[in-house]
C-alpha cells in the first residue's frame, strides 16, 4: 500500500490519535474528523477536520477516496444507548456512500459475564447489561452489513484502557499516584484482569485497516498479560514515586457516587468484569499478525511520564 493512500479517523480521543500516529509511522496521509477541528499534540501531516459523525451525508463527503476508516468516535458513557446506535448507523450509511473499507472499534460488553473464562473472538454474545446489549445490537448490525455486501468491515476489541491520554484511567489511578494519594479500584482489587494499552489499541487498529485479510472478522488486541488491579496500581504508585494507597468501591460505593455523577452510575452495572477473572485472549491478533503487547514497565513508564508533564489541573481546564 502507498503513502498516497487516505486513512480517515473518526474522532480525536486517545484511541483516534494513537491510530492517527500508528498510520503516520506507516506513511500514510490521515485525516481526522471531530466537532472541533482541532486535536492537540498530532504528529506533522496529520489533517484535523470538523465534521458531524452524526450526518451521514457529511461522514461520506468527509470519507470519499479514503481506503480504510477508522470508527473511534463515540458519545458521553451515560448517552450510550440514546446516541451510539445513530452514530454507526450514519457512519455505515457514509462510509458505504464512500466505498472505503471500515474498522471500528469496540470492547467486549457484547459478551456479558465471561464466568472467569478467558474470552476468545467466537464467544458467544450473552449481554445481560443495558450497554452490553447496546454493543450486541450494532456489532451484528456491522456483521449484517459485511454480509450483505454493503461495505467491509474489521472489528477491534479491546479490554480496559491504560495509557496516555486516557484521562478516565488517569483520574482513577495515574494521577493520584502522581500525587501520593488514594487510587480508587472497581470491585476485588485482587482478581486476574486484562487491561490494553492505548499506543497498542491504534497500533493494532492500523494494522487491521491495512491488511486485505483483517475485513469479514473480529480481533481481539494485543494485551497485557493479566495482573490485578492492586498489582497495575503498584507498578503505577513505583513508577511515580509513591508508596501504593488504594482502596476499593463495591456496587454500593459506586452507587452512591453515581448520585451526583452519571458516568460513575454507568459503572455500576459493569462491575461484574471485577468481580471475577476478567481475561482477553489475543492470540489469533498475535498469530495473525506478529504483533504483541508493549512490555508493560515500558507502557507504566510511558503512561506516568505523559501524565506528569500534564497536570491534572491543567488538563481538566482546557
Amino acid at each position: 500500500m502507498s503513502s498516497t493512500e487516505l486513512h480517515v479517523v473518526l474522532g480525536t480521543g486517545a484511541v483516534g490519535k494513537a491510530t492517527a500516529r500508528a498510520l503516520i509511522n506507516m506513511g500514510k496521509q490521515v485525516r481526522m474528523i471531530n466537532r472541533s477541528g482541532k486535536a492537540a499534540e498530532m504528529p506533522a501531516g496529520v489533517e484535523v477536520i470538523k465534521g458531524d459523525v452524526y450526518n451521514a451525508a457529511n461522514v461520506r463527503e468527509l470519507t470519499t477516496g479514503a481506503t480504510s476508516v477508522y470508527q473511534a468516535a463515540q458519545p458521553l458513557y451515560h448517552e450510550w444507548a440514546e446516541k451510539f446506535p445513530p452514530l454507526q448507523a450514519a457512519v455505515v450509511e457514509g462510509v458505504s456512500a464512500s466505498a472505503a473499507r471500515l474498522v471500528v472499534m469496540e470492547n467486549v460488553y457484547m459478551y456479558g459475564d465471561p464466568d472467569g473464562r478467558p474470552m476468545t473472538e467466537d464467544f458467544p454474545h450473552a449481554a445481560h447489561t443495558k450497554k452490553g446489549k447496546v454493543r450486541a445490537a450494532m456489532t451484528e448490525a456491522l456483521t449484517t452489513a459485511h454480509n450483505s455486501g454493503r461495505l467491509k468491515v474489521a472489528r477491534g476489541r479491546a479490554s480496559d484502557f491504560v495509557g496516555p491520554e486516557y484521562y478516565i484511567g488517569a483520574d482513577q489511578l495515574v494521577y493520584p499516584a502522581i500525587e501520593g494519594k488514594t487510587s480508587n479500584a472497581i470491585g476485588n482489587a485482587d482478581l486476574p484482569h486484562s487491561f490494553t494499552y492505548v499506543p497498542d489499541v491504534g497500533k493494532a487498529l492500523a494494522i487491521l485497516g491495512t491488511h486485505d485479510e483483517a475485513f469479514g472478522q473480529i480481533w481481539h488486541i494485543p494485551s497485557f498479560a493479566p495482573l490485578t488491579q492492586r498489582q497495575l496500581a503498584a507498578l503505577i504508585y513505583k513508577e511515580a514515586g509513591n508508596d501504593l494507597k488504594v482502596r476499593a468501591g463495591g456496587r454500593l460505593i459506586l452507587s452512591i457516587m453515581g448520585l451526583f455523577n452519571p458516568s460513575v452510575r454507568e459503572l455500576v452495572e459493569m462491575i461484574y468484569e471485577f468481580d471475577k477473572p476478567f481475561i482477553l485472549d489475543s492470540s489469533k491478533f498475535e498469530r495473525t499478525f506478529g504483533m504483541t503487547a508493549t512490555p508493560i514497565d515500558q507502557a507504566v513508564r510511558e503512561t506516568v511520564a505523559y501524565f506528569k508533564a500534564h497536570p491534572k489541573a491543567e488538563t481538566h481546564a482546557a
